[in-house]
């Protein structure tokens, strides 16, 4: 038997484990109140043979799979080095082909690069790193403002509303009072 508390009254519900469904959920109501009360239970934690047995499994079945995969997530793109100047706190975000949208941390944010920051002058999609290749398959990384309401500054200039600007290792870029530095190590 397995007990649980109601989450309106407060009253201790009892039920037989063995009612709950394979996917480990089960709906009982409340004696007291009537309030239904949905319950799921966590599965048990394989145990470590058993673990190892599933993985050789997945291993043999699917060797190419992992392989190619594998290949790419070890890839080095780069990374961008975060440092807030007010604060002095300093945070890292790898980069991966493609857009890399960079600004400020959020609930509602969907950046790639979430900066965690109470600078203001940042905006919660200040502005991208695209990262691709070139035709002689050399990684080539182009920065373009948001469009934010403060811009994206490369050195001591300021990015136009469509300008993009090809980036190195070592370029520093600023976003309000956060600089960014491109670290290709």
């Amino acid at each position: 038997m397995k007990k649980i508390r109601c989450p309106k009254c407060g009253n201790t519900i009892f039920f037989d484990e063995s009612e709950v469904d394979e996917n480990r959920t089960f709906v009982t109501s409340c004696p007291e109140c009537g309030k239904k009360v949905g319950v799921r239970l966590k599965t048990a934690k394989k145990s470590a043979a058993q673990a190892s047995q599933s993985k050789e499994e997945n291993s043999t079945t699917s060797d190419t799979a992992t392989a190619s995969t594998e290949a790419v997530s070890s890839e080095n793109f780069g990374k961008l080095v975060v440092i807030e100047n007010r604060f002095h706190y300093k945070q890292e975000f790898p980069l991966h082909l493609g857009d890399n949208v960079i600004g400020r941390a959020s609930r509602s944010s969907h950046v790639d690069c979430a900066i965690a920051t109470d600078d203001p002058s940042m905006d919660m999609t200040h502005c991208v790193v695209k990262v691709s290749r070139d035709r002689n398959g050399r990684l080539k990384y182009v920065l373009r403002d948001g469009p934010s309401n403060t811009g994206t500054f490369v050195g001591n200039e300021l990015l136009g509303d469509h300008e993009r600007r090809v980036i190195e290792d070592g370029t520093l870029f600023t976003l309000g009072a956060t600089s960014i530095i491109l670290s290709l190590e």
